[in-house]
Protein backbone atom coordinates (compact mmCIF):
# COMPACT_ATOMS: atom_id res chain seq x y z
CA UNK A 1 0.00 0.00 0.00
CA UNK A 2 1.67 3.40 -0.66
CA UNK A 3 1.57 6.19 0.97
CA UNK A 4 -1.09 9.15 0.67
CA UNK A 5 0.25 11.96 -1.18
CA UNK A 6 0.74 15.30 0.64
CA UNK A 7 -1.95 17.73 -0.19
CA UNK A 8 1.10 20.77 -0.71
CA UNK A 9 4.77 19.73 -1.66
CA UNK A 10 7.28 21.85 -2.37
CA UNK A 11 11.11 21.85 -2.51
CA UNK A 12 13.58 24.85 -3.17
CA UNK A 13 10.69 26.91 -4.54
CA UNK A 14 12.32 30.27 -5.18
CA UNK A 15 10.58 33.25 -7.59
CA UNK A 16 12.67 36.25 -8.60
CA UNK A 17 11.59 39.75 -10.18
CA UNK A 18 13.93 41.28 -11.30
CA UNK A 19 17.13 41.69 -8.36
CA UNK A 20 14.59 40.59 -5.63
CA UNK A 21 14.32 37.50 -4.58
CA UNK A 22 10.27 37.40 -3.11
CA UNK A 23 10.85 33.71 -2.40
CA UNK A 24 13.81 31.99 -1.31
CA UNK A 25 14.31 28.21 -1.46
CA UNK A 26 11.08 27.20 -0.03
CA UNK A 27 10.03 24.17 1.10
CA UNK A 28 7.17 22.70 2.71
CA UNK A 29 5.43 19.37 3.03
CA UNK A 30 1.62 19.37 4.06
CA UNK A 31 -0.65 16.56 4.74
CA UNK A 32 -4.16 16.37 3.40
CA UNK A 33 -6.57 17.32 5.96
CA UNK A 34 -4.98 19.97 8.08
CA UNK A 35 -5.72 23.79 7.96
CA UNK A 36 -2.59 24.89 7.64
CA UNK A 37 -1.61 28.35 8.51
CA UNK A 38 0.56 30.46 5.65
CA UNK A 39 1.81 33.00 7.97
CA UNK A 40 4.33 36.59 7.61
CA UNK A 41 4.93 40.26 7.31
CA UNK A 42 3.51 42.14 4.45
CA UNK A 43 5.69 41.55 1.85
CA UNK A 44 7.16 38.22 3.11
CA UNK A 45 6.18 36.52 0.11
CA UNK A 46 3.08 34.79 1.19
CA UNK A 47 0.55 35.63 -1.72
CA UNK A 48 3.75 34.54 -4.15
CA UNK A 49 3.73 31.51 -2.72
CA UNK A 50 0.28 30.74 -3.49
CA UNK A 51 0.64 32.18 -7.00
CA UNK A 52 3.13 30.15 -7.64
CA UNK A 53 1.26 26.74 -6.22
CA UNK A 54 -1.89 27.61 -8.54
CA UNK A 55 0.39 28.04 -11.56
CA UNK A 56 -0.69 31.88 -12.04
CA UNK A 57 2.93 32.71 -11.82
CA UNK A 58 5.98 30.99 -12.50
CA UNK A 59 8.86 29.90 -10.49
CA UNK A 60 12.20 30.86 -10.91
CA UNK A 61 13.89 27.62 -9.47
CA UNK A 62 12.81 24.76 -7.45
CA UNK A 63 9.39 23.31 -7.51
CA UNK A 64 6.49 21.62 -6.14
CA UNK A 65 3.81 19.39 -6.07
CA UNK A 66 -0.23 19.35 -4.98
CA UNK A 67 -1.66 16.16 -4.43
CA UNK A 68 1.30 14.44 -6.16
CA UNK A 69 0.72 16.40 -9.04
CA UNK A 70 3.70 18.30 -10.82
CA UNK A 71 2.85 22.76 -10.47
CA UNK A 72 3.77 23.40 -13.53
CA UNK A 73 3.36 19.98 -15.77
CA UNK A 74 0.28 18.59 -14.64
CA UNK A 75 -2.04 21.69 -14.32
CA UNK A 76 -4.84 20.06 -15.99
CA UNK A 77 -4.63 17.12 -12.99
CA UNK A 78 -4.66 19.98 -10.19
CA UNK A 79 -6.99 22.04 -11.26
CA UNK A 80 -10.43 19.90 -10.82
CA UNK A 81 -9.50 19.13 -7.13
CA UNK A 82 -8.71 23.14 -6.21
CA UNK A 83 -10.54 25.72 -5.24
CA UNK A 84 -9.00 29.30 -4.27
CA UNK A 85 -9.73 32.82 -3.70
CA UNK A 86 -6.74 35.12 -3.55
CA UNK A 87 -7.67 38.69 -1.62
CA UNK A 88 -10.45 40.93 -2.67
CA UNK A 89 -13.67 39.16 -4.10
CA UNK A 90 -15.04 40.47 -7.50
CA UNK A 91 -18.87 39.81 -8.00
CA UNK A 92 -21.42 41.34 -10.79
CA UNK A 93 -22.92 43.48 -8.07
CA UNK A 94 -26.30 44.04 -9.57
CA UNK A 95 -26.50 39.91 -9.84
CA UNK A 96 -27.83 37.62 -6.99
CA UNK A 97 -25.60 35.79 -5.66
CA UNK A 98 -27.29 32.65 -6.74
CA UNK A 99 -26.94 34.05 -10.28
CA UNK A 100 -22.85 34.94 -9.73
CA UNK A 101 -22.07 31.57 -8.76
CA UNK A 102 -24.28 30.30 -11.64
CA UNK A 103 -22.24 32.28 -14.12
CA UNK A 104 -18.88 31.07 -12.48
CA UNK A 105 -20.27 27.11 -12.34
CA UNK A 106 -21.11 27.63 -16.23
CA UNK A 107 -17.76 29.28 -17.34
CA UNK A 108 -16.04 25.94 -15.62
CA UNK A 109 -18.66 23.92 -16.94
CA UNK A 110 -19.65 22.34 -13.37
CA UNK A 111 -22.07 22.92 -10.87
CA UNK A 112 -26.22 21.81 -11.19
CA UNK A 113 -28.92 24.08 -8.99
CA UNK A 114 -28.17 21.13 -6.53
CA UNK A 115 -24.80 21.66 -6.06
CA UNK A 116 -25.15 25.91 -6.47
CA UNK A 117 -27.32 25.16 -3.18
CA UNK A 118 -25.28 23.03 -1.63
CA UNK A 119 -22.60 25.85 -1.51
CA UNK A 120 -24.60 28.04 -0.39
CA UNK A 121 -26.05 26.29 2.61
CA UNK A 122 -22.13 25.75 3.71
CA UNK A 123 -21.32 28.99 3.56
CA UNK A 124 -24.66 30.43 5.35
CA UNK A 125 -26.26 31.77 2.27
CA UNK A 126 -29.00 30.51 1.66
CA UNK A 127 -31.46 32.91 2.60
CA UNK A 128 -30.07 35.83 0.87
CA UNK A 129 -29.24 33.76 -1.96
CA UNK A 130 -31.62 35.70 -4.40
CA UNK A 131 -30.85 38.99 -3.15
CA UNK A 132 -28.21 41.32 -5.61
CA UNK A 133 -24.79 41.08 -4.64
CA UNK A 134 -24.18 45.21 -3.79
CA UNK A 135 -26.75 44.41 -0.74
CA UNK A 136 -23.86 42.19 0.80
CA UNK A 137 -21.93 43.11 3.58
CA UNK A 138 -18.26 42.58 3.01
CA UNK A 139 -18.95 39.26 5.39
CA UNK A 140 -21.32 38.31 2.82
CA UNK A 141 -18.90 38.38 -0.32
CA UNK A 142 -16.46 36.63 1.34
CA UNK A 143 -18.16 33.76 2.07
CA UNK A 144 -19.98 33.83 -1.62
CA UNK A 145 -15.99 33.95 -2.48
CA UNK A 146 -15.80 30.66 -0.21
CA UNK A 147 -18.92 29.19 -2.38
CA UNK A 148 -17.18 29.84 -5.87
CA UNK A 149 -14.09 27.88 -4.46
CA UNK A 150 -16.32 25.47 -3.70
CA UNK A 151 -18.12 24.87 -6.60
CA UNK A 152 -16.03 21.76 -7.79
CA UNK A 153 -16.35 19.61 -4.62
CA UNK A 154 -12.59 20.43 -3.86
CA UNK A 155 -9.95 18.25 -1.87
CA UNK A 156 -7.77 21.58 -1.20
CA UNK A 157 -8.53 25.03 -0.91
CA UNK A 158 -6.37 28.11 -0.91
CA UNK A 159 -7.19 30.91 0.86
CA UNK A 160 -5.73 34.27 1.08
CA UNK A 161 -6.26 36.61 3.89
CA UNK A 162 -10.07 35.47 3.76
CA UNK A 163 -10.76 38.12 6.60
CA UNK A 164 -9.21 41.21 5.44
CA UNK A 165 -11.16 44.35 6.71
CA UNK A 166 -13.86 42.67 8.02
CA UNK A 167 -15.19 43.42 11.37
CA UNK A 168 -14.88 41.33 14.58
CA UNK A 169 -18.76 39.84 14.06
CA UNK A 170 -17.55 38.75 10.10
CA UNK A 171 -14.22 37.45 11.36
CA UNK A 172 -15.82 35.40 13.48
CA UNK A 173 -17.93 33.78 10.61
CA UNK A 174 -15.00 33.30 8.55
CA UNK A 175 -13.42 31.31 11.31
CA UNK A 176 -16.00 28.67 12.22
CA UNK A 177 -16.77 28.70 8.32
CA UNK A 178 -12.76 27.47 7.54
CA UNK A 179 -13.33 25.40 10.88
CA UNK A 180 -16.20 23.58 9.47
CA UNK A 181 -14.67 22.96 5.81
CA UNK A 182 -11.45 21.44 7.40
CA UNK A 183 -13.82 18.90 9.74
CA UNK A 184 -15.55 17.94 6.88
CA UNK A 185 -12.30 16.70 5.01
CA UNK A 186 -11.03 19.65 2.92
CA UNK A 187 -7.52 20.39 3.38
CA UNK A 188 -6.84 24.44 4.01
CA UNK A 189 -3.89 26.88 2.92
CA UNK A 190 -4.46 29.82 5.05
CA UNK A 191 -2.69 32.72 4.85
CA UNK A 192 -3.31 35.34 6.88
CA UNK A 193 -1.55 38.33 9.82
CA UNK A 194 -4.46 37.55 12.22
CA UNK A 195 -2.40 35.58 14.65
CA UNK A 196 -5.31 34.92 16.61
CA UNK A 197 -7.24 33.81 14.52
CA UNK A 198 -4.61 31.18 13.03
CA UNK A 199 -4.09 29.89 16.45
CA UNK A 200 -7.64 29.22 16.77
CA UNK A 201 -8.14 27.44 13.44
CA UNK A 202 -4.89 26.27 12.23
CA UNK A 203 -3.23 22.72 13.08
CA UNK A 204 0.07 23.71 11.64
CA UNK A 205 1.75 26.46 10.42
CA UNK A 206 4.33 28.05 8.79
CA UNK A 207 6.05 31.92 8.82
CA UNK A 208 8.21 32.81 6.04
CA UNK A 209 10.09 36.27 6.40
CA UNK A 210 11.87 37.96 3.54
CA UNK A 211 10.96 35.02 1.25
CA UNK A 212 12.23 32.58 3.24
CA UNK A 213 10.62 29.89 6.17
CA UNK A 214 11.80 30.34 9.48
CA UNK A 215 9.37 27.92 11.32
CA UNK A 216 6.87 25.08 10.22
CA UNK A 217 5.23 22.96 12.99
CA UNK A 218 2.33 21.82 14.93
CA UNK A 219 0.85 25.26 16.59
CA UNK A 220 0.57 23.28 19.84
CA UNK A 221 4.42 22.15 19.55
CA UNK A 222 5.85 25.27 18.78
CA UNK A 223 3.73 27.12 21.28
CA UNK A 224 5.30 24.52 23.85
CA UNK A 225 8.61 25.38 22.67
CA UNK A 226 8.22 28.87 23.56
CA UNK A 227 6.58 28.53 26.83
CA UNK A 228 7.19 31.13 29.67
CA UNK A 229 7.40 31.33 33.28
CA UNK A 230 7.37 34.10 35.39
CA UNK A 231 9.47 33.83 38.59
CA UNK A 232 9.51 35.89 41.39
CA UNK A 233 12.22 35.63 43.83
CA UNK A 234 15.08 36.81 45.52
CA UNK A 235 17.71 37.98 45.12
CA UNK A 236 17.59 39.12 41.65
CA UNK A 237 21.10 37.82 40.76
CA UNK A 238 20.65 34.77 42.30
CA UNK A 239 17.55 33.75 39.89
CA UNK A 240 19.62 35.58 36.82
CA UNK A 241 22.45 33.18 37.44
CA UNK A 242 20.56 30.14 37.82
CA UNK A 243 19.11 31.15 34.61
CA UNK A 244 21.99 31.41 32.68
CA UNK A 245 22.77 27.87 34.72
CA UNK A 246 20.00 26.48 32.65
CA UNK A 247 20.86 28.53 29.37
CA UNK A 248 17.89 30.74 29.25
CA UNK A 249 17.74 34.75 29.09
CA UNK A 250 15.92 36.07 32.06
CA UNK A 251 14.16 39.06 31.55
CA UNK A 252 13.77 41.02 34.33
CA UNK A 253 9.68 42.43 34.91
CA UNK A 254 10.25 43.83 38.78
CA UNK A 255 12.56 44.07 41.61
CA UNK A 256 11.84 40.27 42.53
CA UNK A 257 10.75 39.25 38.91
CA UNK A 258 11.72 37.68 35.90
CA UNK A 259 10.35 35.62 32.71
CA UNK A 260 12.33 32.88 30.91
CA UNK A 261 11.61 31.24 28.18
CA UNK A 262 11.45 26.85 29.26
CA UNK A 263 9.78 24.42 29.23
CA UNK A 264 7.59 22.34 31.82
CA UNK A 265 9.60 19.63 32.01
CA UNK A 266 12.15 21.47 32.95
CA UNK A 267 10.46 23.68 35.56
CA UNK A 268 10.74 21.02 38.67
CA UNK A 269 14.63 21.35 38.04
CA UNK A 270 14.46 25.34 37.84
CA UNK A 271 12.97 25.69 40.56
CA UNK A 272 14.94 22.98 42.61
CA UNK A 273 17.96 25.02 41.50
CA UNK A 274 16.80 28.16 43.18
CA UNK A 275 16.03 26.44 46.30
CA UNK A 276 19.14 25.34 46.49
CA UNK A 277 21.45 28.23 45.78
CA UNK A 278 19.52 30.13 48.58
CA UNK A 279 17.13 32.10 46.68
CA UNK A 280 13.08 32.73 48.03
CA UNK A 281 11.18 32.17 45.66
CA UNK A 282 7.48 33.46 45.97
CA UNK A 283 6.07 32.01 43.11
CA UNK A 284 6.23 30.46 39.48
CA UNK A 285 3.30 31.26 36.93
CA UNK A 286 3.05 29.54 33.81
CA UNK A 287 2.75 32.50 30.79
CA UNK A 288 0.55 31.72 28.10
CA UNK A 289 2.42 30.87 25.28
CA UNK A 290 0.99 32.61 21.68
CA UNK A 291 1.25 32.38 17.95
CA UNK A 292 1.58 36.48 17.79
CA UNK A 293 4.50 36.46 20.50
CA UNK A 294 6.86 33.48 18.43
CA UNK A 295 5.52 35.59 15.27
CA UNK A 296 7.25 38.25 16.49
CA UNK A 297 10.30 36.70 18.30
CA UNK A 298 10.98 34.83 14.83
CA UNK A 299 10.28 38.19 12.20
CA UNK A 300 12.14 41.05 14.07
CA UNK A 301 15.26 40.53 14.30
CA UNK A 302 15.34 39.65 10.14
CA UNK A 303 17.64 42.16 8.24
CA UNK A 304 15.23 44.67 7.04
CA UNK A 305 12.59 44.13 8.94
CA UNK A 306 10.72 46.82 11.01
CA UNK A 307 10.52 46.76 15.32
CA UNK A 308 8.32 43.55 16.35
CA UNK A 309 5.54 45.60 17.69
CA UNK A 310 5.37 48.15 14.35
CA UNK A 311 5.72 44.69 11.94
CA UNK A 312 2.24 43.31 13.57
CA UNK A 313 0.51 46.44 13.25
CA UNK A 314 1.61 46.76 9.93
CA UNK A 315 0.50 43.17 9.06
CA UNK A 316 -2.67 44.29 10.39
CA UNK A 317 -3.64 47.55 8.69
CA UNK A 318 -1.73 47.99 5.25
CA UNK A 319 -3.47 45.94 2.41
CA UNK A 320 -2.22 44.86 -1.02
CA UNK A 321 -4.79 43.93 -3.10
CA UNK A 322 -5.15 41.10 -5.64
CA UNK A 323 -7.56 40.12 -8.74
CA UNK A 324 -9.66 37.00 -7.35
CA UNK A 325 -9.03 33.85 -9.02
CA UNK A 326 -11.07 31.09 -8.74
CA UNK A 327 -9.51 28.00 -9.54
CA UNK A 328 -11.72 25.07 -10.59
Amino acid sequence: MQPQALAIETAGLSKQFGRHRAIDSLNLAIQQGTIFGFLGPNGAGKTTTIRMLLGLIRPTGGGGRILGHDIERERAAILPHVGAIVESPAFYLSLSGRDNLRLLARTAGSGDARTLADVLGTVGLSGRAGERVKTYSLGMKQRLAIAAALLNSPQLIFLDEPTNGLDPAGTVEIRELIGQLGASGHTIFLSSHLLHEVEQVCSEVAIINHGKLVTQGRVADLLRQDATLLVEAEPLSTLQEVAARFGVPAQIQGLRQVAIALSSERTPAFVSALAEAGAQVYQVTPQHASLEHLFLELTDNAPGTKGAHETHVATATERTHHDLSVAS
